[in-house]
């Protein structure tokens, strides 16, 4: 970088005099921080779970998707999908890594590897296919909730809400992997709890929903009959 006069930068060696020696830094070398801030260890999580999602799906579908070798192997990739979304989230707020593109990445790679995982496993006649409607809809649905109501404010995520992922990222992975015996008949009754917490909660959300809607109308008239007074004097 050729760097850019320092008038430019805010420096006080020339004010625009002519001979002026350039310096590094100004508006290029703020230009170059704002992007490299994207390569951030929180980022390169979120697109290392996007990268894993065809990975998985090509590792759990292999050898006609029966094969317990090649099950346990999109396990181990489904697993560390699941814990690089445990940490990205966390790192990005406690470290102020949060970008754009972040908060758009880190929900799409979330439901991309959900959402893959169920539906490779109703197809292969593991999971029924109602259950990955309820799970994959809860989930569209909850989206669409948080556009609706996004100028009123943003509906935060709940305890309930966290422990539906833990059990549904459960719940799947046990699923991933073929298990015989009890441990079989364990994973039916862990998605169960998982499609129950998936539908309480997802009935929270949207009396959050209807609760933050009606008060930020309810604001927005009190604001209106304010301005309209004002104007009147």
């Amino acid at each position: 970088m050729t760097g850019v006069p320092a008038s430019a930068s805010g420096g006080s060696g020339a004010h625009g005099a002519p001979g002026a020696k350039p310096v590094r830094g100004g508006k290029l070398g703020a230009a170059a921080v704002d992007q490299a801030s994207l390569w951030n260890v929180a980022n390169l999580l979120t697109m290392l779970r996007l990268l894993l999602v065809p990975g998985f799906v090509m590792l759990l579908l292999g050898n006609g998707g029966y094969d317990p070798a090649w099950r346990s192997f999109a396990w181990a990739a489904f697993a560390v999908a699941m814990i690089t979304d445990l940490f990205d989230g966390h790192l990005a707020r406690t470290y102020n890594l949060v970008t754009d593109f972040g908060k758009i990445a880190d929900p799409i790679a979330d439901k991309a590897i959900m959402g893959a995982a169920l539906i490779c496993l109703s197809w292969l006649g593991d999971l029924p296919w109602w259950v990955t409607g309820v799970i994959l809809g809860r989930e569209l649905g909850i989206t669409l909730l948080r556009f609706w109501v996004i100028r009123y404010g943003v509906i935060p995520a709940s305890r309930g809400g966290k422990m539906k992922t833990l059990a549904q990222g459960t719940a799947v992975g046990m699923y991933v992997l073929a298990l015989t015996g009890p441990l079989a008949t364990l994973r039916f009754w862990v998605m169960a709890v998982a499609v129950v917490l998936t539908v309480v909660t997802g009935l929270d959300y949207v009396k959050q929903a209807v609760v933050l809607r009606r008060q930020g109308k309810a604001e927005e008239r009190t604001a209106a009959a304010e301005s309209a007074r004002e104007a009147a004097k």
